[in-house]
């Protein structure tokens, strides 16, 4: 039997690394051996770190969605045998007891051909009470196992009888072999167990450790904007699993024609765009459920720049909720009748392009990031490659098309 490699990688995956790089095994899992790595992280790039910089706003220091708030991260990346190449994302809006202290929520379907359980009751009811998890397409019943064992598990919760869990899914089956269901209840408890604010891993890991975009190797991304003190100073942060396709532009650029990878190439259909994204938007703006909804919308204009084709196959959805201590639904405020400041409509304006930009960047970091995965050939199906998007190129077309004002300019745009 070959060797498996399975490595969890949390949001403080760094940490992590340097204490396994101390005993001299840096790939190694504490359950699995080790296959070789697929190339690592610190040979990719970050949009910004080529000039890429959708929008007018400023990024927050992490440019992540974990600037918003306490929101914390946690991922299992499942790399296993010849052809298990899957994983788990989870998203914590805050540190609490997330079922007895709701946030606010509001969740938009651009195209429906998804399985994001738990998003209709979000809609009735105008909040989210459990993690938000992402995992592949037939993980879902897992993944709700394990936020509803988790939840369950919660001090305060003894009484609790329903659980809404809200679990969203891509289909990584091109380069996972999807049909062995390799996610665990353990795995969706441990990602959300090793949740963690600061950094969030990005490409080839978590929920897109098997997933493609736009022909390329797709994966998770996140990004974040400031609204400066004149508007507020509220943040906004957004995390994506991207698996979708279309004609892939990068800042106005058109890098999918130009590298001859492009969905209706010739005017045939030999490239597919048939795929799902799930975009998690967060915001420490006091926002409820009517105008998180519309801010989820704001998500999908920015997957709309990044050249989405929005196909019969695709899943597009956005979950939009509010970090806002003012704004979450406790207990005592549930109990009777309760006040809840909001903004006005007069005044979400920047938070909707914020919104759009931070979309839009994610995307972009999550194709920059992701690494070549490669699933080998078995009795069930064959050696497939999730090729990724080759930077120098992308280097060069931004050469070609910005004259050198503009690259000086984005040089300082990109700054972080």
């Amino acid at each position: 039997m070959r060797p498996s490699f399975v490595s969890r990688s949390l949001s403080a995956f760094v940490g992590l690394g340097l204490l396994c790089a101390a005993f001299g095994d840096l790939g190694r899992s504490w359950a699995h051996d080790a296959e070789k790595p697929a190339p690592a992280a610190a040979e990719r790039v970050r949009a910004r770190d080529i000039g890429i910089a959708p929008g007018l706003f400023a990024p927050g220091p992490l440019n992540a969605i974990t600037d918003v708030g306490d929101i914390r991260v946690g991922q299992v990346t499942r790399i296993e045998g010849a052809d298990v190449r899957t994983g788990v994302t989870a998203i914590l809006p805050h540190g609490g007891n997330l079922f007895q202290d709701k946030v606010p929520a509001g969740v938009v379907v651009a195209n429906g051909f998804g399985k994001f359980a738990g998003t209709t009751q979000v809609a009735e009811l105008g909040e989210v009470e459990t993690p938000i998890v992402l995992t592949n397409t037939l993980n879902v019943a897992q993944a709700i196992d394990g936020i509803v064992d988790w939840t369950l598990r919660q001090p305060g919760n003894e009484s609790v009888r329903s659980v809404n869990a809200v679990a969203g899914e891509t289909n990584d089956g091109h380069l996972n072999a999807i049909r062995k269901r390799a996610i665990t209840r353990a795995d969706v408890v441990a990602a959300i167990e090793g949740a963690r604010p600061g950094p969030v891993a990005e490409g080839s890991v978590g929920a897109g450790t098997g997933t493609m975009a736009f022909g390329w190797k797709g994966g998770i991304g996140t990004s974040s904007r400031v609204l400066p003190p004149a508007l507020g100073g509220y943040r906004v942060g957004v995390l994506v699993q991207t698996n979708y396709g279309g004609t892939l532009v990068m800042d106005g650029l058109p890098v999918g024609r130009a590298l001859g990878r492009y969905y209706l190439k010739d005017h045939g259909e030999r490239t597919a765009a048939d795929g799902s994204i799930i975009l998690v938007v967060a915001t420490d703006a006091p926002l409820g459920d009517r105008n998180l909804t519309r801010l989820a919308h704001r998500a999908i204009a920015g997957l709309a720049r990044t050249g989405s084709a929005f196909s019969n196959g695709s899943g597009d959805y956005a979950i939009a909720f509010s970090t806002a201590a003012e704004v979450r639904r406790t207990p005592a405020r549930r109990a009777g009748i309760a006040a809840y400041p909001e903004l006005s409509n007069d005044a979400v304006s920047p938070l909707f392009v914020a919104a759009a930009e931070a979309a839009e960047e994610a995307i972009y970091n999550s194709l920059l990031m992701a690494t070549t995965v490669e699933r080998q050939a078995t009795a069930e199906a064959p050696a497939a490659r999730g090729e990724a998007l080759d930077i120098a190129a992308v280097r060069a077309l931004i050469a070609r098309h910005r004259p050198p004002t503009d690259s000086r300019h984005e040089t300082k745009r990109s700054s972080r």
